[in-house]
């Protein structure tokens, strides 16, 4: 479990701070109410915590003295102050290299705190590339998202960061210059833009050029955003990066609602009728083997009326996870189709080897029982369908599963029938 570390001298301040933040995160929330109870709590824990939360004025530490002391250590701070700040003040509190600050009195700043320790959380899978030829640019810009905890990575111009990018695809924000040799910024989006779209991958312009349509351009160009060299706020720059990946996390949420059984985690219905054309005229192509096979769980009904709905979703789980795991290639495609039947494309195998496999993870799902207290004595079975007919379309394939997932319930069930020799 991860350490927070609070320093708040107000006992209702710092207890409804706790109060929000455990319920939002697991987190072990250290408590200190002084500067000095502050640098006993980090020599104790050897500066183990994940991120800070700290008081502009402290008994002890009435300048801020707290949040060098912890920066210092190296852990993302955020200050919180009881006024509105002056544009000297946050000017003063942005050199220090914090994460940002909230203001005490104001009503949403609670779910802010959360909103920042979440994404703090996050942030260190999330990759950022920055493309600028500038050394100082790169430097600076990288600093500061590494003080959000950020994974981030350099690039000096387009095309280094166009081969950067198909080696490191999981990329989540581009932030490039206009002004680069070779490749100027626009080109590079454009680039960027035929390959990833905008649900795949952010961008954000930036540039000192004094054009003020540069940010229409950039954004006609592809980019989601823009920001101006000029005028750099390093409060902006946080805020902008915040929220066009927050947009991006939305739009993949929603895709992946829409394409995944929210019970099971794997692909919906929908999803494999789609994708499992396209896999399967790939094959046909390449005349590589293919196996289609329905999989439904014996008596599950019976599962679900001797022991509760809770156990007959536990069971599906627990067989998604083993099928997942089984079939993990690029070229599987695993499903729920509906109640308790799956479907699974399995690309490039010869019709021996498929009656192999799915001989294997029928026994795998038979072999475990139900992780569960009450029910580890328990175990389900499966019985499997299994068409090869790998010239076929992808309906006849489905028909051919689903006849012989019939035959063999019909003949006792936790079996496989294959068409291997018809």
């Amino acid at each position: 479990m991860k350490h927070l570390l609070i320093v708040e001298d107000n006992k209702i301040a710092g207890s409804l701070i706790s109060t929000k933040v455990s319920h939002a995160l697991p987190l072990k929330i250290h408590w200190a109410q002084s500067l000095a109870e502050a640098r006993e709590l980090l020599d104790k824990n050897n500066n183990d915590f994940f991120a800070a939360l700290l008081d502009y004025v402290l008994p002890d530490a009435q300048d801020g003295e707290v949040i060098d002391e912890v920066v210092n250590r190296g852990i993302p701070s955020i200050v919180f102050t009881g006024n509105v700040l002056t544009q000297k003040e946050r000017l003063r509190l942005w050199r220090k290299n914090i994460v940002d600050y909230v203001v005490k009195d104001d009503p949403q700043s609670l779910e802010y705190l959360t909103f920042l320790l979440t994404r703090l959380d996050k942030n260190p899978g999330i990759k950022i590339m920055i493309v600028d030829d500038s050394k100082f640019f790169r430097v600076v810009l990288s600093r500061l998202l590494r003080v959000h905890r950020y994974n981030v990575l350099e690039a000096v111009d387009g095309p280094s960061a166009l081969n950067a990018l198909e080696h490191t695809p999981d990329v989540s924000l581009v932030i490039t210059d206009y002004s680069m040799p070779g490749m100027d910024g626009f080109t590079f989006i454009k680039r960027i833009r035929k390959r990833y779209g905008r649900e795949g991958i952010a961008i954000l312009g930036m540039t000192s050029e004094r054009d003020k349509n540069m940010g229409a351009r950039f954004i006609k160009c592809g980019a989601n955003d823009f920001i101006s060299k000029k005028n750099f706020i390093t409060e902006e720059l946080y805020c902008r990066v915040n929220q066009n990946l927050e947009s991006l996390e939305h739009v993949q949420t929603i895709r992946r609602l829409a394409t995944t059984d929210s019970l099971t985690g794997l692909y919906n219905r929908r999803y494999f009728y789609d994708t499992a054309t396209h896999l399967l005229a790939g094959a046909r192509r390449s005349n590589t083997g293919v196996a289609c096979a329905m999989i439904d769980i014996d008596r599950f009904k019976i599962i679900n009326d001797t022991w509760g709905h809770q156990i007959g979703d536990f069971a599906l789980q627990q067989i998604s996870d083993i099928l997942s795991s089984y079939f993990k290639r690029d070229s599987d495609l695993v499903a729920r189709m509906g109640g308790e039947e799956f479907c699974v494309l399995a690309n490039d195998i010869s019709p021996s080897n498929a009656l192999k496999r799915f001989e294997e993870v029928r026994h795998l799902i038979e072999a475990k029982p139900l992780d569960i207290d009450e029910f580890q004595q328990h175990t389900v079975t499966v019985s499997i369908g299994v068409s090869t007919h790998a010239q076929a379309k992808l309906d006849h394939m489905l028909r051919k599963a689903d006849e012989l997932l019939y035959k063999a319930k019909t003949s006792g069930r936790n079996q496989v029938c294959a068409d291997i020799d018809t």
